[in-house]
């Protein structure tokens, strides 16, 4: 009686902890986006694979994710013809995990300013980032420095400069 009732705890124990881990990494999947009015928007991971597929390659690495510009659109951030005039100084702040944070000027995520592509990246090689990398990464192939290749995305917010 003693052991079945052992296994059942333990049984118990090993779902609760199923549970709190799988409600974690959720959370850990998901991507603030706030907009230079304050609105905030959380993205799923599914949201963010729902978008086109982007594939970059930098050295022996691919990257798999979405254009920087479509998450933003997404979140309800416009780009086009309304990026003109003072908005021309708006900038997307990206955050990471561990502090670390860059600025990005939006006419650098315009198509209509620019042919660059900017990702955020979801997969290395077809694999999910791993916990040092991920769960999102900001890929942009064409710089000589990695310095704005953000890991461990949390929130991107565009600002507008004074």
């Amino acid at each position: 009686m003693v052991a079945c009732e052992m296994k059942h705890r333990i049984r118990y124990a090993c779902l609760l902890l199923a549970l709190f881990l799988g409600a974690r990494s959720g959370l850990c999947q998901q991507l603030t986006v706030q907009a230079s009015s304050g609105k905030q928007v959380i993205l799923s991971r599914a949201d963010l694979q729902s978008l086109p597929p982007l594939t970059v390659t930098a050295g022996d690495v691919t990257y798999q994710g979405a254009s920087l510009n479509s998450v933003l659109e997404k979140a309800g951030v416009t780009f086009g013809d309304s990026l003109r005039g003072k908005r021309l100084a708006s900038f997307l702040l990206v955050e990471a995990a561990d502090g670390y944070r860059v600025v990005i000027a939006l006419p650098e995520l315009d198509p209509a300013f620019t042919s660059k592509q900017i990702i955020l990246a979801y997969l290395r090689n077809g694999q999910p980032l791993d916990a040092k990398e991920g769960p999102y990464r900001i890929v942009i192939p064409d710089e000589k420095r990695m310095a704005r290749w953000v890991r461990q995305v949390t929130t991107l917010k565009v600002m507008d400069a004074p």
